[in-house]
Protein backbone atom coordinates (compact mmCIF):
# COMPACT_ATOMS: atom_id res chain seq x y z
CA UNK A 1 0.00 0.00 0.00
CA UNK A 2 2.74 2.51 0.48
CA UNK A 3 2.62 5.51 2.99
CA UNK A 4 -0.56 7.37 3.94
CA UNK A 5 -1.38 10.13 2.02
CA UNK A 6 -4.19 11.41 4.75
CA UNK A 7 -1.13 10.97 8.07
CA UNK A 8 1.75 13.53 8.02
CA UNK A 9 4.76 12.01 9.40
CA UNK A 10 3.90 12.57 12.79
CA UNK A 11 0.66 10.53 12.57
CA UNK A 12 -1.72 13.39 12.24
CA UNK A 13 -4.34 13.96 10.14
CA UNK A 14 -3.57 16.14 6.76
CA UNK A 15 -4.61 17.49 3.72
CA UNK A 16 -3.25 15.90 0.14
CA UNK A 17 -1.11 18.32 -1.50
CA UNK A 18 -2.15 18.12 -4.74
CA UNK A 19 -0.70 21.22 -6.11
CA UNK A 20 1.97 19.64 -8.08
CA UNK A 21 -0.74 17.73 -10.10
CA UNK A 22 -1.58 18.32 -13.75
CA UNK A 23 -5.22 19.33 -14.04
CA UNK A 24 -6.82 17.21 -15.96
CA UNK A 25 -10.98 16.49 -16.83
CA UNK A 26 -12.34 14.63 -13.85
CA UNK A 27 -15.71 12.70 -13.86
CA UNK A 28 -16.95 10.40 -11.48
CA UNK A 29 -20.42 8.34 -11.32
CA UNK A 30 -21.99 7.14 -8.19
CA UNK A 31 -25.46 5.02 -8.06
CA UNK A 32 -28.03 3.75 -4.80
CA UNK A 33 -31.32 2.93 -4.30
CA UNK A 34 -34.10 2.96 -1.51
CA UNK A 35 -36.34 0.67 -1.83
CA UNK A 36 -39.88 1.18 -0.46
CA UNK A 37 -43.22 -0.37 -0.54
CA UNK A 38 -45.30 -0.21 -4.11
CA UNK A 39 -47.95 1.28 -2.46
CA UNK A 40 -44.89 4.01 -1.33
CA UNK A 41 -44.22 4.09 -5.27
CA UNK A 42 -47.31 4.58 -6.43
CA UNK A 43 -47.82 7.96 -3.97
CA UNK A 44 -44.86 9.03 -4.83
CA UNK A 45 -45.21 8.67 -9.12
CA UNK A 46 -48.10 10.19 -7.88
CA UNK A 47 -47.31 13.37 -7.02
CA UNK A 48 -49.01 12.68 -3.76
CA UNK A 49 -47.03 12.55 -0.77
CA UNK A 50 -47.77 15.06 2.24
CA UNK A 51 -44.29 16.48 1.67
CA UNK A 52 -44.45 17.45 -1.77
CA UNK A 53 -42.33 16.49 -5.36
CA UNK A 54 -40.01 13.98 -3.95
CA UNK A 55 -37.97 13.51 -7.36
CA UNK A 56 -37.57 17.19 -7.42
CA UNK A 57 -36.81 17.89 -3.58
CA UNK A 58 -34.28 14.86 -3.83
CA UNK A 59 -32.58 15.61 -7.09
CA UNK A 60 -31.76 19.16 -5.97
CA UNK A 61 -30.78 17.92 -2.41
CA UNK A 62 -28.15 15.86 -4.19
CA UNK A 63 -26.56 18.57 -6.43
CA UNK A 64 -26.93 20.91 -3.55
CA UNK A 65 -24.81 18.10 -1.68
CA UNK A 66 -22.13 17.52 -3.87
CA UNK A 67 -21.26 21.87 -3.88
CA UNK A 68 -20.85 20.74 -0.34
CA UNK A 69 -18.58 17.54 -0.08
CA UNK A 70 -15.62 19.23 0.89
CA UNK A 71 -17.78 20.74 4.61
CA UNK A 72 -19.05 17.30 5.14
CA UNK A 73 -16.23 14.79 4.84
CA UNK A 74 -12.97 15.78 6.75
CA UNK A 75 -9.87 16.15 4.97
CA UNK A 76 -11.96 16.58 1.55
CA UNK A 77 -10.68 19.31 -0.95
CA UNK A 78 -12.83 22.46 -1.93
CA UNK A 79 -13.42 21.49 -5.83
CA UNK A 80 -14.22 23.52 -8.44
CA UNK A 81 -17.34 21.47 -10.23
CA UNK A 82 -18.25 21.95 -13.35
CA UNK A 83 -21.16 19.64 -13.47
CA UNK A 84 -23.42 18.30 -11.36
CA UNK A 85 -26.35 15.63 -12.79
CA UNK A 86 -28.44 13.68 -10.21
CA UNK A 87 -30.91 11.76 -11.77
CA UNK A 88 -33.83 9.79 -9.90
CA UNK A 89 -36.10 7.07 -11.54
CA UNK A 90 -38.61 4.47 -10.64
CA UNK A 91 -38.09 1.02 -10.42
CA UNK A 92 -41.41 -0.56 -10.07
CA UNK A 93 -40.58 -4.23 -10.87
CA UNK A 94 -39.13 -3.79 -7.67
CA UNK A 95 -40.47 -1.14 -5.78
CA UNK A 96 -37.48 1.06 -5.81
CA UNK A 97 -36.33 4.66 -6.75
CA UNK A 98 -32.45 3.89 -8.62
CA UNK A 99 -30.41 7.38 -8.27
CA UNK A 100 -27.60 8.32 -10.80
CA UNK A 101 -24.89 10.87 -9.76
CA UNK A 102 -22.38 12.26 -12.41
CA UNK A 103 -20.13 14.92 -11.50
CA UNK A 104 -17.47 16.51 -13.68
CA UNK A 105 -14.55 18.90 -13.21
CA UNK A 106 -11.42 19.73 -14.51
CA UNK A 107 -8.92 20.01 -11.51
CA UNK A 108 -6.02 18.30 -9.77
CA UNK A 109 -8.24 15.43 -8.03
CA UNK A 110 -10.86 13.18 -8.80
CA UNK A 111 -15.05 13.74 -8.03
CA UNK A 112 -15.72 10.40 -6.70
CA UNK A 113 -16.82 11.55 -3.24
CA UNK A 114 -18.67 14.62 -4.94
CA UNK A 115 -20.50 11.74 -6.49
CA UNK A 116 -20.98 9.47 -3.91
CA UNK A 117 -22.39 12.29 -1.56
CA UNK A 118 -24.65 13.19 -3.84
CA UNK A 119 -26.31 10.09 -4.56
CA UNK A 120 -26.20 9.41 -0.17
CA UNK A 121 -27.88 12.75 0.32
CA UNK A 122 -30.69 12.54 -2.68
CA UNK A 123 -31.50 8.97 -1.01
CA UNK A 124 -31.48 10.23 2.34
CA UNK A 125 -33.87 12.81 0.95
CA UNK A 126 -36.28 10.32 -0.60
CA UNK A 127 -36.37 8.65 2.73
CA UNK A 128 -36.97 11.58 4.78
CA UNK A 129 -40.15 12.88 2.35
CA UNK A 130 -41.54 9.33 2.46
CA UNK A 131 -40.97 7.88 5.74
CA UNK A 132 -44.10 9.23 6.90
CA UNK A 133 -45.88 6.58 5.11
CA UNK A 134 -43.55 3.79 4.88
CA UNK A 135 -41.13 3.39 7.88
CA UNK A 136 -39.77 0.33 6.07
CA UNK A 137 -38.04 1.75 3.72
CA UNK A 138 -34.25 1.30 2.83
CA UNK A 139 -31.38 2.71 1.29
CA UNK A 140 -29.11 0.40 -0.29
CA UNK A 141 -25.94 -0.41 -2.64
CA UNK A 142 -24.70 3.35 -2.86
CA UNK A 143 -21.40 2.92 -4.37
CA UNK A 144 -19.12 4.36 -7.22
CA UNK A 145 -19.57 3.08 -10.74
CA UNK A 146 -17.04 5.10 -12.73
CA UNK A 147 -14.15 7.73 -12.19
CA UNK A 148 -12.14 9.03 -15.24
CA UNK A 149 -9.29 11.50 -14.65
CA UNK A 150 -5.75 11.89 -13.25
CA UNK A 151 -2.84 9.64 -13.59
CA UNK A 152 -5.12 6.31 -13.41
CA UNK A 153 -7.49 6.91 -16.58
CA UNK A 154 -11.10 5.38 -16.56
CA UNK A 155 -12.00 2.73 -13.83
CA UNK A 156 -15.41 1.31 -14.65
CA UNK A 157 -16.53 -0.90 -11.57
CA UNK A 158 -19.93 -1.90 -13.15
Amino acid sequence: MGELTHIDESGRPRMVDVTGKPDTRREAVAKGVVRMKASTLALLKEKAMPKGDVLTVAQVAGIMAAKQTHNLIPLCHPLLIGDIQVELSLDEKNSSIEIKSMVKSVGKTGMEMEALTATAVAALTVYDMCKAVDRGMQIDKIRLVRKSGGKSGTITLE
